[in-house]
């Protein structure tokens, strides 16, 4: 099933071309170094474009990984000033998305770039991961929150 998805999703859709377009404009926005926390969100986010049937976006915080602390608030402010931009392509995500959700053939589609609406509202810090990696990520996190509830 999530092969004929991402299937839909390139042909007849042309996902692909999103997926190349956001890499490369997350490849530009990390070549002027300034935004580069936003354009290696959107290097993620066009990652996940291209296979989004089987893949997840998510914090990086949530993942193993350790982020410097000093990075960390340099993308905040980052991100800041990236709310505007990503507030506009938020609400066009999401009315591209209900105009494909109107057909049958668009509903792949609309599911695609609904999952894609809050990367492109904060891309700073999102990693693209599989399906499998993302929920043992959220089963570790219910787990801790209940063994820290009993204890």
């Amino acid at each position: 099933m999530k092969t004929l998805g991402n299937i839909l999703w390139h042909f007849p859709f042309f996902g692909f071309i999103t997926a190349g377009f956001v890499y490369l404009m997350g490849l530009l926005l990390t070549a002027t170094v300034i935004a580069a926390p936003i354009g290696l969100g959107l290097m993620q986010l066009g990652r996940f474009l291209l296979t989004p049937f089987g893949h997840q976006m998510i914090n990086k915080k949530d993942t193993a990984s350790k982020i410097d602390p000093r990075w960390d608030k340099y993308s905040k402010i980052v991100m800041i000033l990236w709310l505007p931009i990503g507030a506009v392509l938020s609400v066009i995500s999401a009315l591209q998305a209900i105009a494909m959700a109107l057909s049958i053939i668009g509903i792949p589609v609309a599911i695609v770039i609904a999952k894609s609406i809050p990367t492109y509202f904060n891309p700073v810090n999102k990693v693209c991961v599989s399906t499998a990696m993302a929920d043992e990520i959220e089963r570790t996190k219910v787990q801790t929150k209940l063994a820290n509830a009993g204890a």
